[in-house]
């Protein structure tokens, strides 16, 4: 059974536009770069044919990728929290620690950009942080060792 993917609908658009990207030209310019490759004779031999084929190996695999992405994505925005008394994929957490503060956005794992603040639902912070309360501690295990975090907001 195939588990539901989290994207915001920024997320899903993105997808859907690079799925089409894929299919409509990516598709066509590959396809014209072997058969131009294939009158080029011996096959065994001819980088050309071969990179190509390996680009249509890596089109086909992504959009089979994307395809099984949108058929369990469930939006953010439709199945996050409504209230913000406990942490939820789609929320903004504010958290306080020995370093001083920080904001993380809970998405997707698709969606996630650690250095622009959007953590995982998947992650070792953003598991801790989901179901909790505002004031709640939790600690983190991380490859540096174990943080604790103070929720101070959610959003």
């Amino acid at each position: 059974m195939d588990k539901d993917i989290y994207v915001s609908k920024e997320g899903l658009e993105k997808l859907q536009e690079e799925m089409n990207e894929l299919k409509t030209v990516k598709k066509r310019e590959v396809a014209a770069r072997i058969k131009t490759a294939k009158e080029f004779g011996d096959l065994s031999e001819n980088s050309e044919y071969d990179d190509a084929k390996n680009e249509q190996a890596f089109i086909e695999g992504r959009i089979s990728e994307i395809e099984s992405i949108l058929k369990n994505a469930k939006i953010i925005e439709e199945v996050a929290c409504k209230a913000t008394d406990e942490v939820c994929v789609g929320h903004t957490v504010t958290v306080e620690f020995d370093k001083g503060v920080a904001n993380f956005k809970i998405v997707g794992s698709y969606e996630a950009d650690p250095e622009m603040g959007l953590i995982s639902n998947e992650s070792p912070i953003g598991k801790a942080l989901i179901g909790k309360k505002k004031g709640e501690e939790v600690k983190v295990k991380v490859p540096a060792g174990e943080i604790k975090y103070k929720i101070k907001d959610i959003k």
